[in-house]
């Protein structure tokens, strides 16, 4: 009798700490389950990738470029097109400057001056001489020069953000690359449709 009960008793202990075994891996393997499960699409929400920093230190400088532009054209356009166009880049495109910039802070990264000569390499920048010709322009002359040059520097920002948008982790950022594609893709065809009127 004692003998039966000793071997129920092993068998006992034996299929419990089989199941707790079983249990543990199980729990194991679903806690990592729910972590992967649960946090990657929070923590994909929420951290950056190296695409992230460059596109936004890319584009804080280009957008900046663009403003510099806009501004010139406030004061040089003679179409009313070309100036509505002009207000409409710089209420766009100032506001996505500092966030970008909140962003490289919150991260701990640079963020760049105003100069543009260590940029010039980018998609769409235009080079000094390129911005002393356009500051120097006025009337219909300084329409065409514009919107010459704003496409070149709008298809640039877009090359620039669909690599955002296939690259990036950062939600916020390839939000505003989208944005920046749709906005810009539409100004290029405006743009397209003015110069072909002038």
């Amino acid at each position: 009798m004692s003998t039966t009960r000793t071997r129920r008793a092993a068998v006992m202990a034996a299929t419990v700490t089989a199941a707790l075994v079983l249990a543990a891996c199980g729990d194991g393997d679903s806690a990592s389950g729910h972590e992967s499960g649960h946090n990657s699409p929070s923590s994909s929400a929420t951290s950056h990738n190296a695409q992230d920093v460059s596109f936004a230190q890319g584009m804080i400088p280009h957008h900046r470029q663009a403003l510099e532009m806009a501004e010139l054209a406030a004061v040089r356009a003679s179409s009313a097109e070309v100036k509505a166009l002009a207000a409409r880049i710089e209420k766009a495109q100032d506001p996505e400057i500092r966030t970008m910039s909140g962003w490289l802070k919150s991260w701990g990264e640079e963020v760049p001056g105003t100069e543009h000569t260590a940029h010039s390499g980018m998609p769409g920048m235009m080079d000094g001489a390129d911005m002393t010709k356009l500051g120097k322009a006025s009337g219909e002359k300084f329409d065409a020069l514009f919107l010459n040059l704003m496409v070149e520097h709008h298809e640039g920002a877009v090359d620039m953000a669909k690599t955002e948008q296939s690259k990036g982790r950062y939600t916020a950022a390839t939000a505003m690359a989208d944005d920046i594609v749709t906005a810009q893709a539409a100004e290029i065809e405006e743009m397209d449709k003015l110069l072909g009127d002038g």
